[in-house]
Protein backbone atom coordinates (compact mmCIF):
# COMPACT_ATOMS: atom_id res chain seq x y z
CA UNK A 1 0.00 0.00 0.00
CA UNK A 2 1.43 3.38 -1.50
CA UNK A 3 -0.51 6.76 -0.93
CA UNK A 4 0.38 9.09 -3.95
CA UNK A 5 -0.10 12.88 -3.89
CA UNK A 6 0.09 15.64 -6.23
CA UNK A 7 3.09 17.77 -5.28
CA UNK A 8 2.92 21.30 -6.56
CA UNK A 9 6.63 21.93 -5.72
CA UNK A 10 7.30 19.01 -7.44
CA UNK A 11 4.48 19.21 -9.91
CA UNK A 12 3.55 15.35 -10.54
CA UNK A 13 2.22 12.89 -7.84
CA UNK A 14 4.65 11.51 -6.20
CA UNK A 15 4.60 8.44 -3.60
CA UNK A 16 3.86 9.89 0.03
CA UNK A 17 6.88 8.83 2.46
CA UNK A 18 6.23 9.87 5.79
CA UNK A 19 9.27 11.57 7.51
CA UNK A 20 8.38 9.63 11.12
CA UNK A 21 6.87 6.07 10.27
CA UNK A 22 3.43 5.25 10.75
CA UNK A 23 3.11 9.20 11.48
CA UNK A 24 1.80 11.90 9.50
CA UNK A 25 2.02 15.59 9.92
CA UNK A 26 0.31 18.41 7.92
CA UNK A 27 -0.34 22.22 8.28
CA UNK A 28 -3.36 23.81 6.78
CA UNK A 29 -3.58 27.45 6.20
CA UNK A 30 -7.02 27.74 7.63
CA UNK A 31 -9.76 30.99 8.38
CA UNK A 32 -8.74 34.93 7.45
CA UNK A 33 -11.84 35.99 9.67
CA UNK A 34 -12.58 39.30 8.50
CA UNK A 35 -15.61 37.78 7.24
CA UNK A 36 -18.09 34.73 7.69
CA UNK A 37 -17.12 31.64 5.46
CA UNK A 38 -18.50 30.93 1.79
CA UNK A 39 -18.89 27.29 0.73
CA UNK A 40 -15.60 28.04 -1.16
CA UNK A 41 -13.57 28.43 2.00
CA UNK A 42 -15.22 25.44 3.68
CA UNK A 43 -14.21 23.31 0.74
CA UNK A 44 -10.23 23.76 1.55
CA UNK A 45 -11.08 22.47 5.03
CA UNK A 46 -13.21 19.44 3.85
CA UNK A 47 -11.04 18.45 1.65
CA UNK A 48 -8.20 17.99 3.78
CA UNK A 49 -10.76 16.17 5.96
CA UNK A 50 -10.95 13.35 3.91
CA UNK A 51 -7.48 13.23 3.69
CA UNK A 52 -6.58 13.05 6.93
CA UNK A 53 -9.51 10.30 6.95
CA UNK A 54 -8.01 8.59 4.42
CA UNK A 55 -4.34 8.77 6.21
CA UNK A 56 -6.32 7.67 9.76
CA UNK A 57 -7.71 4.57 7.79
CA UNK A 58 -4.59 3.52 6.22
CA UNK A 59 -2.98 3.30 9.98
CA UNK A 60 -1.74 6.78 10.12
CA UNK A 61 -1.58 8.72 13.77
CA UNK A 62 -2.36 11.95 12.17
CA UNK A 63 -1.24 15.54 13.62
CA UNK A 64 -3.10 18.12 11.88
CA UNK A 65 -2.68 22.01 12.46
CA UNK A 66 -5.34 24.30 10.85
CA UNK A 67 -4.96 28.06 11.67
CA UNK A 68 -6.88 31.06 12.27
CA UNK A 69 -5.43 34.49 11.35
CA UNK A 70 -7.09 36.52 13.68
CA UNK A 71 -4.91 39.98 12.43
CA UNK A 72 -4.29 41.32 9.38
CA UNK A 73 -4.93 44.15 6.88
CA UNK A 74 -8.02 43.20 6.05
CA UNK A 75 -9.58 42.47 9.71
CA UNK A 76 -8.39 46.20 10.45
CA UNK A 77 -10.12 47.81 7.44
CA UNK A 78 -13.35 46.12 8.58
CA UNK A 79 -12.85 47.24 11.98
CA UNK A 80 -12.58 50.85 10.34
CA UNK A 81 -14.99 50.31 8.86
CA UNK A 82 -17.15 48.79 11.20
CA UNK A 83 -16.69 50.92 13.80
CA UNK A 84 -15.19 47.72 15.92
CA UNK A 85 -12.66 45.92 17.67
CA UNK A 86 -10.47 43.98 15.59
CA UNK A 87 -10.88 41.46 17.72
CA UNK A 88 -14.52 41.25 17.94
CA UNK A 89 -14.77 40.96 14.52
CA UNK A 90 -12.41 38.30 14.33
CA UNK A 91 -13.83 36.16 17.14
CA UNK A 92 -17.32 36.13 15.86
CA UNK A 93 -16.17 35.26 12.53
CA UNK A 94 -13.63 32.62 13.94
CA UNK A 95 -16.85 30.99 15.74
CA UNK A 96 -18.62 31.15 12.11
CA UNK A 97 -15.59 29.07 10.65
CA UNK A 98 -16.03 26.54 13.39
CA UNK A 99 -19.57 26.14 12.75
CA UNK A 100 -19.36 26.30 9.11
CA UNK A 101 -16.63 23.18 9.31
CA UNK A 102 -19.01 21.36 12.35
CA UNK A 103 -21.59 21.40 10.06
CA UNK A 104 -20.39 19.91 6.94
CA UNK A 105 -18.94 17.16 9.50
CA UNK A 106 -14.81 18.26 9.43
CA UNK A 107 -12.91 16.69 12.47
CA UNK A 108 -11.60 19.21 14.57
CA UNK A 109 -7.65 19.87 14.31
CA UNK A 110 -5.24 18.63 16.75
CA UNK A 111 -4.90 22.15 17.25
CA UNK A 112 -5.95 25.15 16.15
CA UNK A 113 -3.65 28.05 16.56
CA UNK A 114 -3.91 31.76 16.32
CA UNK A 115 -1.41 33.63 14.81
CA UNK A 116 -2.08 36.47 17.97
CA UNK A 117 -1.26 34.36 20.29
CA UNK A 118 2.42 33.65 18.49
CA UNK A 119 3.80 36.73 18.63
CA UNK A 120 6.91 35.71 20.56
CA UNK A 121 7.58 32.88 17.79
CA UNK A 122 7.19 35.24 15.35
CA UNK A 123 9.65 37.57 16.70
CA UNK A 124 12.74 34.93 17.73
CA UNK A 125 11.93 33.73 13.80
CA UNK A 126 12.71 37.54 12.44
CA UNK A 127 15.77 37.87 14.81
CA UNK A 128 17.23 34.50 13.72
CA UNK A 129 16.21 35.82 10.13
CA UNK A 130 18.17 39.51 10.62
CA UNK A 131 21.25 37.84 12.10
CA UNK A 132 21.58 35.47 9.37
CA UNK A 133 21.45 38.37 6.73
CA UNK A 134 17.68 37.53 5.11
CA UNK A 135 15.87 40.51 6.60
CA UNK A 136 16.32 43.81 8.23
CA UNK A 137 14.49 46.66 9.27
CA UNK A 138 13.91 49.63 7.49
CA UNK A 139 11.16 52.45 9.14
CA UNK A 140 9.75 50.07 12.21
CA UNK A 141 9.29 47.68 9.37
CA UNK A 142 10.88 43.97 9.07
CA UNK A 143 11.60 43.04 5.60
CA UNK A 144 12.87 39.85 3.95
CA UNK A 145 15.05 39.74 1.30
CA UNK A 146 13.67 37.90 -1.71
CA UNK A 147 17.63 37.79 -3.66
CA UNK A 148 19.48 36.59 -0.15
CA UNK A 149 17.07 33.15 -0.42
CA UNK A 150 18.42 31.42 -3.63
CA UNK A 151 15.27 28.95 -3.74
CA UNK A 152 12.76 31.68 -3.62
CA UNK A 153 9.99 31.30 -6.46
CA UNK A 154 10.47 27.62 -7.11
CA UNK A 155 7.06 26.70 -5.92
CA UNK A 156 5.43 29.02 -7.97
CA UNK A 157 7.90 28.79 -11.08
CA UNK A 158 8.19 32.43 -10.97
CA UNK A 159 10.82 34.85 -12.72
CA UNK A 160 11.88 37.18 -9.91
CA UNK A 161 12.85 39.46 -12.26
CA UNK A 162 9.71 39.35 -13.22
CA UNK A 163 8.29 39.61 -9.77
CA UNK A 164 5.35 42.04 -8.74
CA UNK A 165 5.00 41.84 -5.01
CA UNK A 166 1.74 42.77 -3.15
CA UNK A 167 2.47 45.71 -0.89
CA UNK A 168 0.66 47.02 1.63
CA UNK A 169 -0.19 50.35 3.22
CA UNK A 170 2.53 52.17 4.43
CA UNK A 171 5.82 49.66 3.61
CA UNK A 172 8.23 52.14 3.36
CA UNK A 173 12.24 51.31 3.57
CA UNK A 174 12.35 48.64 1.19
CA UNK A 175 15.86 48.00 -0.26
CA UNK A 176 13.95 46.07 -3.38
CA UNK A 177 10.49 46.53 -4.15
CA UNK A 178 10.09 42.89 -4.42
CA UNK A 179 11.10 42.45 -0.56
CA UNK A 180 8.03 41.12 1.52
CA UNK A 181 7.29 42.52 4.85
CA UNK A 182 6.82 40.29 7.77
CA UNK A 183 6.25 42.88 10.61
CA UNK A 184 4.11 46.25 9.84
CA UNK A 185 4.94 49.47 11.98
CA UNK A 186 1.92 50.72 14.33
CA UNK A 187 -0.29 53.26 12.99
CA UNK A 188 -2.10 55.09 15.19
CA UNK A 189 -5.17 53.25 16.26
CA UNK A 190 -3.99 49.90 14.95
CA UNK A 191 -3.42 47.08 17.29
CA UNK A 192 0.04 46.79 17.83
CA UNK A 193 2.63 44.62 19.88
CA UNK A 194 6.32 45.43 21.16
CA UNK A 195 9.82 44.26 19.52
CA UNK A 196 12.90 45.07 19.17
CA UNK A 197 11.97 47.45 16.51
CA UNK A 198 9.57 49.10 17.54
CA UNK A 199 5.73 48.05 17.83
CA UNK A 200 3.91 47.05 15.25
CA UNK A 201 1.98 43.66 14.42
CA UNK A 202 2.75 40.56 12.20
CA UNK A 203 2.64 40.10 8.43
CA UNK A 204 0.44 37.06 6.87
CA UNK A 205 3.34 34.87 5.85
CA UNK A 206 5.57 35.43 9.01
CA UNK A 207 2.69 34.52 11.18
CA UNK A 208 2.10 30.72 9.21
CA UNK A 209 6.16 29.94 9.10
CA UNK A 210 5.79 30.62 13.06
CA UNK A 211 2.98 28.32 13.96
CA UNK A 212 4.23 25.67 11.76
CA UNK A 213 7.78 25.69 13.83
CA UNK A 214 6.19 25.95 16.76
CA UNK A 215 3.23 22.85 15.89
CA UNK A 216 5.17 20.84 13.27
CA UNK A 217 8.98 21.51 14.23
CA UNK A 218 11.85 22.00 11.59
CA UNK A 219 10.18 19.67 9.25
CA UNK A 220 6.73 18.44 8.48
CA UNK A 221 4.74 16.34 5.91
CA UNK A 222 2.57 18.19 4.22
CA UNK A 223 1.51 22.03 3.95
CA UNK A 224 -1.75 22.62 2.39
CA UNK A 225 -4.28 25.27 0.94
CA UNK A 226 -5.86 27.02 -2.19
CA UNK A 227 -4.29 27.21 -4.99
CA UNK A 228 -4.78 31.05 -4.47
CA UNK A 229 -2.15 31.17 -1.93
CA UNK A 230 0.70 29.64 -3.83
CA UNK A 231 2.02 33.18 -4.25
CA UNK A 232 2.51 35.08 -2.70
CA UNK A 233 1.52 33.38 0.67
CA UNK A 234 2.93 30.19 0.60
CA UNK A 235 5.95 31.46 -1.68
CA UNK A 236 6.80 33.39 1.61
CA UNK A 237 6.45 30.86 4.14
CA UNK A 238 8.81 28.75 2.77
CA UNK A 239 11.51 31.29 2.28
CA UNK A 240 11.08 32.45 5.71
CA UNK A 241 11.33 29.21 7.02
CA UNK A 242 14.14 27.60 5.12
CA UNK A 243 16.53 30.90 5.19
CA UNK A 244 15.74 30.47 8.70
CA UNK A 245 16.85 26.65 9.17
CA UNK A 246 13.65 24.36 8.81
CA UNK A 247 13.26 22.34 6.43
CA UNK A 248 9.52 22.79 6.31
CA UNK A 249 6.95 20.91 3.86
CA UNK A 250 7.89 17.94 2.29
CA UNK A 251 4.78 17.92 0.07
CA UNK A 252 3.01 20.97 -1.03
CA UNK A 253 -0.71 19.91 -1.50
CA UNK A 254 -3.07 22.38 -3.03
CA UNK A 255 -7.05 22.44 -3.62
CA UNK A 256 -9.17 24.21 -6.35
CA UNK A 257 -11.31 26.86 -6.21
CA UNK A 258 -15.34 27.10 -5.83
CA UNK A 259 -16.05 29.62 -8.93
CA UNK A 260 -19.51 31.35 -10.05
CA UNK A 261 -19.52 32.93 -13.18
CA UNK A 262 -16.29 31.31 -14.21
CA UNK A 263 -14.55 33.32 -11.40
CA UNK A 264 -13.25 32.60 -7.58
CA UNK A 265 -15.67 32.55 -5.07
CA UNK A 266 -14.41 35.64 -2.81
CA UNK A 267 -15.89 38.07 -0.48
CA UNK A 268 -13.98 40.86 -2.41
CA UNK A 269 -16.33 40.09 -5.65
CA UNK A 270 -19.14 39.86 -3.70
CA UNK A 271 -20.46 36.32 -5.03
CA UNK A 272 -20.33 34.85 -1.95
CA UNK A 273 -22.29 32.02 -0.63
CA UNK A 274 -22.26 31.79 2.46
CA UNK A 275 -22.34 28.82 4.83
CA UNK A 276 -24.42 29.88 7.13
CA UNK A 277 -27.48 30.61 4.46
CA UNK A 278 -26.38 26.98 2.27
CA UNK A 279 -27.45 25.05 5.52
CA UNK A 280 -30.87 26.78 5.44
CA UNK A 281 -31.23 26.12 2.37
CA UNK A 282 -29.64 22.35 1.88
CA UNK A 283 -29.06 19.40 4.09
CA UNK A 284 -25.40 20.00 5.40
CA UNK A 285 -24.77 16.33 4.26
CA UNK A 286 -26.04 16.98 0.53
CA UNK A 287 -23.44 20.35 1.03
CA UNK A 288 -20.98 18.02 2.39
CA UNK A 289 -21.45 15.61 -1.05
CA UNK A 290 -21.25 18.05 -3.24
CA UNK A 291 -17.78 19.97 -2.13
CA UNK A 292 -16.41 16.93 -1.13
CA UNK A 293 -16.37 14.61 -4.06
CA UNK A 294 -14.85 16.35 -7.09
CA UNK A 295 -11.54 15.60 -6.78
CA UNK A 296 -10.41 17.90 -4.63
CA UNK A 297 -7.80 19.64 -7.12
CA UNK A 298 -10.35 20.66 -9.95
CA UNK A 299 -12.68 23.65 -10.48
CA UNK A 300 -15.94 23.80 -8.95
CA UNK A 301 -18.27 25.43 -10.78
CA UNK A 302 -20.90 26.52 -8.25
CA UNK A 303 -25.06 26.39 -9.58
CA UNK A 304 -28.11 25.41 -7.68
CA UNK A 305 -28.66 22.97 -10.12
CA UNK A 306 -24.95 21.12 -9.67
CA UNK A 307 -26.69 21.00 -6.22
CA UNK A 308 -29.98 19.85 -6.68
CA UNK A 309 -28.04 16.71 -9.08
CA UNK A 310 -26.05 15.98 -5.53
CA UNK A 311 -28.64 15.73 -3.69
CA UNK A 312 -30.43 13.40 -6.25
CA UNK A 313 -27.11 11.21 -6.33
CA UNK A 314 -27.04 10.96 -2.38
CA UNK A 315 -30.54 10.35 -1.82
CA UNK A 316 -29.90 7.22 -3.84
CA UNK A 317 -27.10 6.15 -1.60
CA UNK A 318 -29.37 7.10 1.21
CA UNK A 319 -32.33 5.79 0.28
CA UNK A 320 -30.42 1.85 -0.33
CA UNK A 321 -28.47 2.85 3.25
CA UNK A 322 -32.25 3.59 4.50
CA UNK A 323 -33.76 0.19 3.23
CA UNK A 324 -31.47 -2.39 4.17
CA UNK A 325 -31.78 -0.89 7.61
CA UNK A 326 -35.41 -1.32 7.76
CA UNK A 327 -35.43 -4.89 6.47
CA UNK A 328 -32.44 -6.36 8.45
CA UNK A 329 -31.88 -3.92 11.48
CA UNK A 330 -28.42 -2.11 12.18
CA UNK A 331 -25.61 -2.74 10.07
CA UNK A 332 -22.02 -2.57 11.19
CA UNK A 333 -19.45 -0.81 8.54
CA UNK A 334 -17.22 -3.70 7.15
CA UNK A 335 -13.62 -3.73 8.87
CA UNK A 336 -12.33 -2.85 5.04
CA UNK A 337 -13.37 -1.02 2.15
CA UNK A 338 -13.43 -2.80 -1.13
CA UNK A 339 -10.04 -2.92 -2.80
CA UNK A 340 -11.40 -0.97 -6.05
CA UNK A 341 -12.13 2.09 -3.34
CA UNK A 342 -8.99 1.82 -1.77
CA UNK A 343 -7.18 1.64 -5.24
CA UNK A 344 -8.83 4.92 -5.94
CA UNK A 345 -8.23 6.52 -2.68
CA UNK A 346 -4.36 6.15 -2.47
CA UNK A 347 -3.86 7.39 -6.30
CA UNK A 348 -4.25 11.01 -5.20
CA UNK A 349 -7.18 10.80 -3.36
CA UNK A 350 -9.10 9.91 -6.39
CA UNK A 351 -12.82 10.70 -4.90
CA UNK A 352 -14.46 10.54 -7.89
CA UNK A 353 -13.48 6.95 -8.65
CA UNK A 354 -13.89 6.27 -5.08
CA UNK A 355 -17.52 7.17 -5.46
CA UNK A 356 -17.66 5.39 -8.39
CA UNK A 357 -16.99 2.23 -6.46
CA UNK A 358 -20.02 3.27 -3.62
CA UNK A 359 -22.70 3.58 -6.26
CA UNK A 360 -21.61 0.24 -8.01
CA UNK A 361 -22.11 -1.18 -4.90
CA UNK A 362 -25.37 0.35 -3.75
CA UNK A 363 -27.02 -0.68 -7.19
CA UNK A 364 -26.05 -3.89 -6.45
CA UNK A 365 -27.56 -4.17 -2.88
CA UNK A 366 -30.75 -2.89 -4.61
CA UNK A 367 -30.50 -5.60 -6.46
CA UNK A 368 -30.02 -7.86 -4.02
CA UNK A 369 -33.08 -6.58 -2.39
CA UNK A 370 -35.28 -6.61 -5.28
CA UNK A 371 -33.98 -10.22 -5.23
CA UNK A 372 -35.05 -10.79 -1.57
CA UNK A 373 -31.38 -11.66 -1.11
CA UNK A 374 -30.78 -9.84 2.45
CA UNK A 375 -27.12 -11.25 2.84
CA UNK A 376 -26.28 -10.11 0.19
CA UNK A 377 -28.04 -6.63 0.87
CA UNK A 378 -26.24 -6.74 4.13
CA UNK A 379 -22.70 -7.45 2.80
CA UNK A 380 -23.22 -4.25 0.25
CA UNK A 381 -24.44 -2.12 3.26
CA UNK A 382 -21.44 -3.17 5.37
CA UNK A 383 -19.44 -1.89 2.33
CA UNK A 384 -21.19 1.42 1.58
CA UNK A 385 -20.51 2.66 5.26
CA UNK A 386 -17.18 1.75 5.79
CA UNK A 387 -16.71 3.35 2.25
CA UNK A 388 -19.08 7.11 3.63
CA UNK A 389 -16.97 6.39 6.51
CA UNK A 390 -13.60 7.29 4.87
CA UNK A 391 -15.67 9.93 2.88
CA UNK A 392 -17.08 11.88 6.01
CA UNK A 393 -21.03 11.13 4.39
CA UNK A 394 -21.78 7.90 6.49
CA UNK A 395 -25.84 8.78 6.90
CA UNK A 396 -26.14 6.44 10.06
CA UNK A 397 -22.83 8.05 11.42
CA UNK A 398 -24.12 9.56 14.97
CA UNK A 399 -22.85 13.13 13.65
CA UNK A 400 -25.85 13.71 11.10
CA UNK A 401 -28.38 11.22 13.21
CA UNK A 402 -29.97 15.37 13.98
CA UNK A 403 -29.93 15.75 9.75
CA UNK A 404 -33.37 13.42 10.07
CA UNK A 405 -34.38 15.09 12.96
CA UNK A 406 -35.17 18.10 11.27
CA UNK A 407 -38.90 19.11 11.36
CA UNK A 408 -38.79 15.84 13.60
CA UNK A 409 -41.77 17.65 15.28
CA UNK A 410 -44.14 17.66 11.78
CA UNK A 411 -43.24 14.53 10.88
CA UNK A 412 -45.69 12.47 12.60
CA UNK A 413 -48.51 14.60 11.03
CA UNK A 414 -47.27 14.26 7.94
CA UNK A 415 -46.90 10.60 8.13
CA UNK A 416 -50.58 9.85 9.03
CA UNK A 417 -51.22 12.66 6.55
CA UNK A 418 -49.44 10.54 3.86
CA UNK A 419 -50.79 6.97 5.29
CA UNK A 420 -54.35 7.84 4.85
CA UNK A 421 -53.91 9.08 1.12
CA UNK A 422 -51.63 6.06 0.84
CA UNK A 423 -54.38 3.71 2.38
CA UNK A 424 -56.87 5.08 -0.75
CA UNK A 425 -54.32 4.28 -3.07
CA UNK A 426 -54.28 0.74 -1.63
CA UNK A 427 -57.96 0.35 -1.63
CA UNK A 428 -57.84 1.54 -5.14
CA UNK A 429 -55.16 -0.77 -6.14
CA UNK A 430 -57.43 -3.46 -4.50
CA UNK A 431 -60.21 -2.89 -6.53
CA UNK A 432 -58.31 -3.13 -9.64
CA UNK A 433 -58.63 0.75 -10.22
CA UNK A 434 -55.35 1.72 -11.54
CA UNK A 435 -55.82 5.18 -13.02
CA UNK A 436 -56.95 5.87 -9.86
CA UNK A 437 -54.37 4.62 -7.84
CA UNK A 438 -51.31 5.92 -10.34
CA UNK A 439 -53.11 9.49 -9.92
CA UNK A 440 -52.50 9.83 -6.16
CA UNK A 441 -49.06 8.02 -6.60
CA UNK A 442 -48.42 10.96 -8.80
CA UNK A 443 -49.82 13.69 -7.18
CA UNK A 444 -48.20 12.66 -3.88
CA UNK A 445 -44.92 12.84 -6.19
CA UNK A 446 -45.54 16.38 -7.57
CA UNK A 447 -45.47 17.41 -4.08
CA UNK A 448 -42.26 15.99 -3.25
CA UNK A 449 -42.57 12.56 -1.85
CA UNK A 450 -41.60 9.21 -3.63
CA UNK A 451 -43.56 6.28 -2.78
CA UNK A 452 -42.03 3.20 -3.42
CA UNK A 453 -44.30 -0.43 -3.36
CA UNK A 454 -42.29 -2.98 -1.01
CA UNK A 455 -43.28 -6.34 0.11
CA UNK A 456 -44.13 -4.86 3.91
CA UNK A 457 -46.59 -2.18 2.03
CA UNK A 458 -45.74 1.74 0.56
CA UNK A 459 -43.29 3.53 2.05
CA UNK A 460 -42.73 7.23 1.62
CA UNK A 461 -39.57 9.61 1.75
CA UNK A 462 -38.74 13.03 0.61
CA UNK A 463 -37.38 13.48 -3.15
CA UNK A 464 -35.27 15.77 -4.24
CA UNK A 465 -35.99 19.12 -4.60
Amino acid sequence: MTIRLHDTNARQIRDFVPLTAGCVSIYLCGATVQAAPHIGHIRSGLNFDIMRRWFEYRGYDVTFIRNVTDIDDKIIKKSAEQGRPWWSIGYENERAFSDGYDALGCLPPTYEPRATGHITEMIEMMRGLIERGHAYEADGNVYFDVRSFEGYLELSNQDLDDLRQPSGDNETGKRDKRDFAMWKTAKPGEPSWETPWGRGRPGWHLECSAMAHKYLGTAFDIHGGGIDLIFPHHENEIAQAKAFGDEFAKYWVHNGWVTLAGEKMSKSLGNSVLVSEMVKQWRPIVLRYYLGTPHYRSMIEYSEESLRDAESAFARIEGFVQRVVEKAGPVEAAAEVPPAFAEAMDDDLGVPQALAIVHTTVRQGNSALAADDKEAAVARLAEVRAMLGVLGLDPLDPHWAGESDRGEDLHGVVDTLVRLVLDQRQSARARKDWPAADAIRDQLNQSGLVIEDSPSGPRWTLGPR
